[in-house]
Parts: structure tokens; sequence; C-alpha cells
């Protein structure tokens, strides 16, 4: 490198380090950040072409590479990186969040941010990491940006607090796990995994992410001033008087009639705006405006008229206490719940209605085997339980591409998952692979949150023993500043759409499973976001109320379409008994019970069948495993008889043998006029000497064996 300059900041107990250079110097803004072994490269440009459209083009990605695990990727005909993963997906959407607030959504030009995981040693997380250099990226190069933030994750690991933590620590009972970032003292974006904590709990993490935050924040500036670099003056053409006219003439007298008449907004305002079009087609089609006042029009409209619906819908809920659909601020829409009622065949469904969102969520319970295999950057892992969102363009009455999966759904999906997996049982209790699948049907608001309240009752139709309801809310604002602001509860889609905040809260009656913030705004103050936390939690207890209306506990029995699995701890030193030479034994106790078995490493042995399978699979293995003492009674088959003796099979491949003193209490002189090869009989084990066991047939029991008369 011809250049490189670094600049370190030590948080908590990690010491990050920005280098610039000119590793990547036809790029407008770019850094790689260091935080012990780990190290990313941030990338900002911004295209010479105006993107020809009226909103904001920014693109995020987050590019994992297994190099930077030391790793080769995926099987023997594929080894490159391909489509990007759901986590780096969930990382791709965390760093958008972040940034897309501070940004002149007016601005024409396109915007691409990537950030490349160059290496990773799983000590820190790189998606924290991410949003950092992310920020330094743009704050040091010419890009328009209303940055820099700090971004900073907080967690409770194992009774210890700690920034930063790393892929090798996982959240655990009675514990919380924060992405939070922000700039100013404001917070613009979180992503929290907890274990029903409290609200207050919530603030004390907001506090001291907030004071990591800050010297984030001042690090950046003052790297950004070293640096010297200068942002470009982006000018904007003022609105075309003809706009202004057609607005204040035509729709400003009709805002109130159609946006706050108490009626449900999305139809009404849906209304208004499809003839705002119309008007918009028709001046441009008048003859009275050149080619350029044409173009200027086209681009200004849709954003000139959004802008005056924001002001006003801000202006009903903040001064007039007005909500588009007459609800009061902290009023949840009417709710709906159905637990089964879909097909027999399903082995759990829930229905949930909340105003105009509709969400059907279907349960399927499958073997341990049905895992999903996830092959991470940091790590791999079977995954048990799945929760995944579809959002079909009919659920918003709209038309689309149908049947591909984008980044809001993976991230809908991923949002539910954590709540929902905080209710689940132990997979010692209950070691069915558990997936549900939200299906949204109709969306008016807060169709992931829906999903969790669907989720929740799909699992009780299905008898999973699941530990509570838990629900969803999304919680809005409408903010002019500190001191003129309204918190709204279950916000609908023109209270999403032009609202400040997107604040999705999901629980159960003890506390917080999962957060997720989005703001349109810089950021909102810790003050807000608590207030906002405690009108949740009475919506919510609201909601798990009406969910336990409808069903209040799982039902007794899982659905008889559900495989039966049984299960059984053995000693981890007789897994090769039980798997046999090239898999010999299982593969035989497979077809002979019809059954799945997975046999993980500690010992635990999963049976998946149908019927009386997984029954008769248990039992074999447990002659496989079965250790003998002296004493124990048993019974088997005659395998062999010799002049000495008898052999009986006593199952799993082991033999006993029962000399010829010890069948009756009477002399014998010939074995086969008292007992035939097939013939069953019972023994009591007397002696085991290097592995061989003794057994005796008279100790068991003198009168099976009688005299000849």
């Amino acid at each position: 490198m011809k250049y490189k300059k670094d600049f370190s900041l030590q948080v908590g107990e990690h010491t990050i380090t920005a280098i610039f250079s000119d590793l990547a110097d036809q790029a407008h803004g770019s850094v790689m950040l260091k935080c012990n072994e780990t190290v990313l490269l941030a990338t900002a440009v911004m295209s010479k072409q105006v993107s020809g459209t009226s909103w904001f083009n920014l693109t995020v990605d987050y590019m994992e590479r297994f190099y930077a695990a030391g790793q080769i990727l995926g099987g023997k005909f594929k080894k490159r990186e391909g489509k990007p993963s759901d986590d780096a997906i969930l990382a791709s959407r965390v760093i958008d969040r972040t940034l897309r607030p501070l940004f002149d959504q007016r601005n024409p030009y396109a915007v691409q941010v990537i950030v490349t995981v160059l290496a990773v040693d799983g000590t820190v997380d790189p998606v924290t990491l991410a949003v950092n250099a992310a920020s330094l990226a743009l704050h040091t190069s010419s890009i328009p940006w209303n940055g820099p933030v700090g971004s900073v994750r907080f967690g409770e690991y194992q009774g210890k607090e700690e920034f930063f933590a790393g892929s090798e620590k996982r959240i655990q009972d009675n514990t919380y796990d924060l992405i939070v970032c922000g700039k100013q003292g404001k917070i613009n974006m979180i992503e929290a995994d907890a274990f029903e904590v409290s609200e207050e709990i919530l603030d004390s993490v907001f506090k001291k992410s907030q004071e990591a935050i800050t010297l984030l924040e001042e690090w950046q500036e003052k790297i950004r001033k070293e640096i010297g670099s200068s942002k470009e003056d982006l000018q904007f053409p003022d609105i075309h008087p003809a706009l202004t006219s057609l607005f204040q003439k035509d729709f400003l007298p009709r805002f109130p009639e159609y946006i706050t008449s108490g009626k449900p907004g999305k139809e009404t305002i849906n209304i208004l705006h499809h003839e705002w079009s119309e008007k918009v087609s028709e001046l441009l089609e008048s003859g009275d405006l050149s080619d350029e006042e044409k173009s200027l029009i086209k681009i200004q409209s849709e954003r000139f008229y959004d802008e005056k619906m924001d002001d006003f819908v801000h202006q009903a809920a903040i001064e007039k206490n007005t909500r588009a659909d007459g609800r009061a601020m902290d009023e949840v829409r009417e709710l709906f719940g159905e637990a089964g009622g879909i097909s027999k065949v399903l082995h759990g469904s829930g229905t949930f209605y909340r105003g105009g969102t509709h969400v059907v969520t279907v349960l399927t319970l499958g073997g341990p085997g049905d895992a999903e295999s996830v092959e991470g950057m940091e790590f791999g892992e079977d995954k048990h339980f799945m929760h995944h969102y579809n959002f079909p363009p009919f659920s918003a009455g709209e038309t689309g591409r149908a049947g591909f999966t984008n980044r809001r759904e993976i991230g809908h999906g991923a949002l539910a998952e954590k709540a929902v997996a905080k209710i689940l049982p132990n997979r010692e209790d209950f070691p069915y692979t558990i997936r549900l699948v939200s299906e949204s049907t109709a969306s008016n608001g807060s169709t992931s949150q829906a999903s969790i309240c669907a989720s929740s009752l799909a699992l009780m139709d299905g008898g999973v023993p699941v530990k509570s309801h838990v629900a969803g809310i999304a919680m809005g604002l409408m903010y002019q500043d500190e001191f003129n602001y309204k918190i709204l509860t279950d916000i609908q889609g023109p209270e999403d759409h032009y609202g400040d905040m997107d604040f999705k809260v999901a629980g159960t009656n003890k506390g917080i499973t999962a957060i997720q913030l989005d703001v349109k705004v810089d950021g909102v103050s810790r003050k807000i976001l608590v207030e906002a936390l405690h009108q949740a939690g009475k919506a919510r207890t609201h909601i798990l109320n009406t969910l336990s209306q409808v069903i209040s506990e799982p039902r007794k029995d899982i659905s008889p379409f559900a495989p039966k699995i049984d299960s059984i701890a053995i000693n981890p030193d007789k897994i090769g008994s039980v798997i046999g030479s090239g898999g010999k034994v299982v593969n035989e106790i497979r077809e002979k019970t019809g059954t799945e078995i997975q046999i993980e490493d500690s010992g635990m042995i999963f049976i998946t069948g149908k019927a009386d399978g997984p029954a008769k699979a248990r039992k074999m293995i447990e002659e496989i495993v079965r250790e003998y003492a002296v004493g124990d009674m048993v019974e088997g088959e005659i395998v062999k008889i010799a002049d000495f003796g008898i052999f009986i099979s006593l199952g799993g491949g082991k033999e006993g043998m029962i000399h010829i003193s010890e069948i009756a209490p009477f002399r014998i002189e010939k074995i086969d006029e008292y007992l035939a090869v097939g013939q069953t009989v019972p023994a009591k084990v007397i002696k085991i000497e290097k592995g061989k066991i003794g057994l005796s047939i008279k100790e068991a029991n003198k009168e099976f064996v009688k005299p000849k008369k």
C-alpha cells in the first residue's frame, strides 16, 4: 500500500482500529475496520448519473467470504459463494436500516454501500463492526450524508455484560443480546433478542449502549477532520408551481375527509392518491409545459404529494389527537383468532386478525433428521426450529412476482423466529423439529407481529408443550420535537408509511422476547422508546388475553398425522456398537422397524417413525447397549444346542451360554429331549468373565424344565 493510516479506539474490552489506505481508492469512501483478528472492508460509491426515480436509491450489501474463517464452502461441485445466506441478508438489513434515515431522500443519485468480511475470528460480532465501518466509509467520503452513527452489540452472556460479543457467545435463559445504533444521544436502529426481560432492564441497556455509541461517534468525527474530507453540495430545484397550485386547489381541502375521517385509512388514502396521479397526468398532457418542466414534474410529483400527506398525518396526530381510522392513540384494532379449523391433515394451524391484517400460520413437526443444516461463515449448526414468513402480492391487493423470497420476508421471518423461540420446550422434553410458516393473506400494518400471534396459536393447536402464549405489537410515532409527539399503538399501513418510527415489540406476560426498531428520522430519544415500550406492554397484555380465550393451553396430544418420536440416552462409548461396521447395525434396525434414527455425539438417540416402529427400534437399541450384571433376569431364544449346554440370543448381537448342569435341578443326559432351537427360555446371569455371559435356567425358574415321566 502506498498510503496507510490507522486510528484506534478502546470500547469496553475491545480495541477497534480503522485503517485508511489506497486499497480501494476508486471508491468514494473506503475503510478497513479491525477488532482482534476480525477485519472488514467497507466501501461507499455514489453514481455519476441521476437514478431517474423520485425515490432515493440506496443499496447495502454485506458480503460473506468463507475464506474469512479459513473455510472452503459447500459440497463437491460448488466452492464459490452464491446467493447471500439468510445471515448475510439480515446483516445487510441492519446496516441499511441504520444508514438510510440519515440520507436526504431527495438525493437523485444512487448510493451503494458494500461491506466485505475479509477475516473473522469468532471473538467479536462482525455485523456490528460492519455498521461502524459503513458509517466511517460514508462519513469520510464526499457523499452527502448526515452521519456518523455508532453501533454496539451489548448483552449479558453467562452473567457478564459485554460489548461486541462474538459467535462463541450464545444467549441463554434470563439474558439479552441487542444491537443498538444511533447518533447524538438518540437511537435509530435496534435488533433485540431477550428471554422475557423487563422494560426497565432494556432502558438500562439503551443507556449503556448510548455511552459507547457516543465514543464511536466522536472517534469517527475526529478521523474525518484529520483526513479532511468534504461533502458534495446537492442542489434541489424548487417544486414546480403547477404542482403546488393543483394540490392547494383540488386536494388539500379534501384531506380531512379522506385521511382522518375515521374510516379505514388505507382504502381512502389510496383513492385520493390515485386521483392525484390522474390529475398530474392530465397536467402533463395539457400542452402548456415545456419538456424540461414535464420532466421535473414527473420526478417531483410523487415525492411532493407524499410529503404533503406526511405533514397532514403528523399535524392531525400531534395537534388534533386524530388517527386515520379514528382510534385512540393507545387503541388496538379489533382482534380475531382461531386455533386449527383448516384441515386435520395439518399438524397444527393458527389464524389471527388484527384489523385489516390477516395471517395464517401452519405448524409442521418432523424428526431430528428434518433439522436444517446451516453452513455459516463463522459456524455451522442444525436448526431444529424454523419460522418462515411469506408475503404474496395479493395480501396488499397488488400483482407481482410470487414464489421469490425477498429480504423483507427473510427479515420478518427471523424476527418472529426470535420472538417465538423463547416459549418452546427443551429438545430433551420435545425432540421434534418444528417448522412454522406464516402466510400473510391481508396486509394493513405489521404482518410480522401478527405472524407471532398466529404462530403462538398454531403451536398450541399442534400440542407442542409451549410455556405460554407470545404476542407482538407494532408501535409508531408522529414526531415534531421532544415535547410535541404522539406514540401510536398498533400502527396500520398509512401510519407505518408516513410515521417516524416502526417499533416492533414481542413478548409474553413475563417480559420482552424480541424487538426491532426502524425510524425515518435521525433517531429517537431513550425517553420516547421507554414510553413506547410500556405502551406496547399494555397492548401485548390485551392481545395475550385474546389468544388465551381462543386456546388457553396446548392440546393434550400432537396430531395423529405427525410422526412419533422416542428417545434414549446411551453411554457415548456404546455409539459404535449401535452404528456397527459401516452402519450395518443401525441400518438393519431402520429397515426392520421403518424408522429414522438420529445419533448424537452426546449419546442421545432420537427415533422417528409411525405406529409401534419407534418402540421396537428403542428395544433393539436397548438390547445392544445393555450392560449385564450378575443377578439380572433375562429371556432369550435358543440358537444352538451342544453336548455341554445351550446358547441363547440376548438381542443386540449378544449371546449367553447355559451349561447343561444349569438347565434343571435334576440331571439331564440329552438336552434336545427337553429343549429345542427357537424356544424362548428364562435365565439368570450367574457369571460374567472376559465379556462372556454365563446363565442359569434353574435359578431363574426351577420348574421351567420338568423331568420326564
